[in-house]
């Protein structure tokens, strides 16, 4: 692991989310490439063409960003009162160094403070191993629309009590 320096995780603003959405978007078009087709990570990405989507997301979630030393933005990770993590992203060029394990673990404690008994997210193929490290379990394999195509991704759950 490098050892790139997180100096905070902080709440998300509306003000971020065009960086967000291309973080989004590239993630998806080159990191999980390796696990879905071209097709798919393409309809996947779209998913946030409509900036309003993300808005209602922001309503619904309690969205946090990573930053480094620079004040670069480099993953983030939301999660509602009842433990439902929506998104956790870390940006293509940030990979293996932490990011997602200290934004699982800040959500994780989020989670905790509202008094939700479990975490659980719909997790990628190329995700999965990630959140099995973090001891969540596999409930159910799915095939689930992104935009216009169904993906392949897991219903996962980590008991928090």
């Amino acid at each position: 692991m490098n050892n790139l320096e997180i100096n905070k995780i902080r709440q998300a603003n509306l003000s971020d989310i065009p960086v967000l959405k291309e973080l989004y978007q590239n993630t998806i078009l080159t990191v999980n490439r390796k696990d879905y087709t071209t097709e798919e990570v393409e309809d996947w990405a779209s998913c946030v063409d409509v900036t309003a989507h993300l808005v209602e997301y922001f309503e619904e979630q309690h969205y946090v960003v990573a930053e480094n030393e620079n004040r670069v933005i480099v993953g983030f990770a939301s999660v509602n009162d009842a433990g439902y993590m929506h998104t956790l992203f870390v940006h293509k060029d940030f990979q293996h160094q932490g990011i997602a394990t200290s934004l699982y673990k800040y959500i994780e404690v989020y989670a905790k403070e509202k008094g939700a008994k479990k975490v659980t997210s719909e997790v990628s193929i190329t995700a999965k191993p990630f959140f099995e490290k973090q001891g969540f379990q596999v409930d159910e394999e799915q095939k689930r629309k992104a935009n216009q195509l169904c993906l392949i991704n897991y219903k996962m759950s980590k008991q928090l009590y």
